[in-house]
């Protein structure tokens, strides 16, 4: 592939409604995206909903009618996609399609020795950072990259004037210790913390806050904390980092590389390290706002949405491009 991208065909992708925001800044790119809906509405047929400003390029079509419809690419996001949804609803010539897999979560059975679930050497597999990539086992695929998180949000200017830290975690209780729900009970008890998501209220927390409104009303909070031990690199912590804020974490996974420590934040695995400096920024307005001015800075520079988009139809084309040329060798007669 020569020149800009951006000149060639418009792409026609297919995937499942997974993740709101992931799918929202995904819609940030020049193509069509294709998601199946249904009557039942579950998961991954909820269509485009009524949470995010989804733009006219994500299209939705009713399941049945998937078979029938020609596409340049199709993008799994969970193993139900891959192992389920795909033969249930796609015809047998669309499997033949170029095809990606893109993996948000890190291992769940265990951090190192988990043999990653897609093993097709024809599909690539994106993760979404670096982290994930090193721990997931995926040894013998010959396609597997990294697209790190790109978001894009309101214009919001970061207040910092309520004197409180804000966690944004759905079902953060019900979910347990994979969401650090340990971790915020302990640390709320010590510092003045807020909780937002869905599932919060019976937790003490305030209930959702929908996607759209979410940077403005954050962007109020001293701090944002984040409780989770182990995951990919939260698309809530880049909208925190981007309105300017400061974000307090665990020194684990792909935060040690993008949290600058006393300089855009806090990251620490001594729950009583954090403690104490959520108390300095709670009491230290001024220093809030410095580091949150240099959160911003680094998530304006990691986080573009343009690069995010750019990396994905870059990677969709190459893999269009691949299962061309891996049909033409199986059908050559000089193999």
């Amino acid at each position: 592939m020569n020149g800009d991208i951006s000149t060639e065909k418009r792409l026609k992708i297919f995937t499942w409604h997974i993740h709101g925001s992931y799918l929202y800044y995904l819609s940030q790119g020049n193509y069509d995206i294709f998601i199946p809906v249904r009557d039942a509405k579950d998961e991954g047929y909820y269509g485009r909903g009524t949470t995010f400003p989804f733009g006219p390029n994500i299209i939705e079509v009713p399941a049945e009618e998937i078979r029938n419809m020609d596409f340049d690419c199709i993008l799994f996001q969970s193993e139900r996609n891959f192992l389920i949804d795909q033969h249930e609803i796609l015809a047998d010539w669309q499997k033949r399609l170029a095809r990606i897999y893109v993996e948000h979560n890190t291992p769940e059975l265990h951090p190192t020795n988990t043999r990653h679930v897609m093993t097709d050497p024809s599909v690539t597999l994106v993760h979404v950072t670096p982290f994930n990539k090193l721990m997931w086992d995926s040894s013998g695929l010959p396609n597997v990259r990294v697209i790190e998180h790109g978001v894009c949000i309101p214009e919001v200017t970061y207040q910092g004037d309520i004197p409180r830290g804000i966690v944004v975690i759905n079902h953060i209780q019900q979910r347990g210790r994979i969401t650090g729900w340990d971790i915020f009970d302990e640390v709320r008890k010590h510092v003045p913390l807020d909780l937002v998501g869905m599932g919060t209220l019976e937790s003490g927390g305030l209930g959702e806050v929908l996607n759209p409104q979410l940077p403005e009303f954050i962007s109020h909070y001293r701090f944002f904390f984040n409780p989770i031990r182990y995951t990919s690199f939260g698309l809530a912590v880049c909208e925190a980092m981007m309105t300017g804020m400061p974000v307090v974490a665990m020194a684990t996974t792909e935060y040690v590389t993008v949290i600058k420590n006393g300089e855009s934040g806090f990251i620490d695995t001594n729950i009583d390290n954090l403690i104490e400096n959520m108390n300095r920024l709670i009491a230290d307005q001024g220093e809030a706002r410095r580091l949150g001015q240099c959160a911003r800075a680094i998530a304006l520079d990691k986080f573009s949405i343009h690069r995010f988009t750019n990396d994905w139809e870059k990677i969709i084309r190459q893999t269009i491009q691949l299962n061309i040329h891996n049909h033409e060798k199986e059908n050559s007669i000089y193999q």
